[in-house]
């Protein structure tokens, strides 16, 4: 464990009434270390677009999280850690009818940031 990086904590696990006290790190700013590459079709959406709700399809609040993407879930695991070059770091946590294969919809802020996106072909770099 590295303790010059990140907090130094104790996580407390009760499990059947015994406490077992195990050391974590944390380091929100941390890039994950294994990453694997994919070139995918990536389109923008927003969730202020007429018909959308602010509630993905796997319970994060957009209003309060907006950095997430649409994902197929048998091409990038739903809750992993992504970067998209001109979007930055954000969490697959969203699915939808369109999103098949390799494609992905970033979510943005508004309607005309997603706009402005449009669609495009980007190689995105998923951590496990």
């Amino acid at each position: 464990m590295n303790f010059k990086k990140g907090l130094v904590g104790l996580l407390c696990i009760v499990v059947l009434g015994l406490a077992l006290v195990v050391p974590h790190s944390v380091n929100v700013d941390a890039k994950p270390k294994k990453a694997k590459t994919i070139t995918v079709n990536a389109s923008a959406y927003s969730y202020k677009q007429k018909g959308m709700g602010h509630i993905t399809s796997k319970g994060i609040n957009l209003k309060k999280h907006p950095r997430v993407i649409a994902v197929d879930p048998k091409v990038i695991r739903l809750g992993s850690k992504v970067y998209i070059p001109g979007y930055g770091y954000a969490v697959a946590g969203d699915t939808g009818g369109a999103i098949k294969g390799k494609k992905i919809d970033v979510h943005m802020k508004t309607v005309a940031k997603a706009k402005k996106w449009g669609r495009k072909k980007v190689k995105i770099k998923v951590y496990k």
